[in-house]
């Protein structure tokens, strides 16, 4: 299974494409879509969707594994990451591509064992899980790589995450009568 993994930015997006069985991963690539701060914000986004397009233009996924808005220095930064995510969302939309979802404790977990690791022990153990001769560079390309392990990992227990958890919430709720 072709995994791609996301960290999503309004700055740098970082992305990381990984072969897996569940238990065995191959890097394909990884790298970050950078954005020139200079730039409208509106074009940011579409430089970011136009790079994962591109991406999976040349390597196909069969999935998409995205970290979740967690937390934002300030409420701008928290709309500038959702417009990002949302980018990430719409391309796997558009390519019928399963999407799934998880937090910074779920991946550090999934990477390191213990969901409050530091990051150096993330990236580390990426690259020794991966069998990189060193910590994948940018940030943002470790991250990632991270998100699409932390995703092969669960599909090896069995336990996946889908995506918009919360819809299965609000259908309940609309199929008691509620809106």
């Amino acid at each position: 299974m072709r995994i791609l993994g996301v960290d999503p930015g309004s700055e740098s997006t970082g992305y990381g494409l990984i072969d897996s069985d569940g238990s065995e991963h191959r890097v394909i690539l990884y790298g970050a879509i950078k954005t020139p701060a200079n730039h409208p914000f509106y074009n940011r986004l579409l430089n970011i969707y136009n790079g994962l397009a591109e991406l999976l233009d040349r390597e196909p996924a069969d999935v998409i594994a995205v970290e979740e808005v967690f937390y934002a220095a300030n409420v701008q930064s928290a709309l500038k990451l959702g417009h990002a995510r949302g980018v990430v969302l719409l391309v796997a939309a558009q390519r019928r591509l399963p999407l799934y979802e998880y937090s910074p404790l779920e991946i550090k977990r999934g990477i390191v064992g213990y969901g409050r690791a530091e990051k150096a022990q993330v990236q580390g153990m990426v690259a020794f899980v991966l069998h990189m001769p060193e910590v994948p560079t940018p940030d943002d390309a470790a991250d990632a790589l991270a998100v699409a392990v932390c995703h092969a990992h669960r599909m090896r227990a069995g336990v996946p995450v889908p995506a918009r958890r919360s819809h299965r919430r609000r259908r309940a709720v609309v199929d008691r009568g509620i809106s």
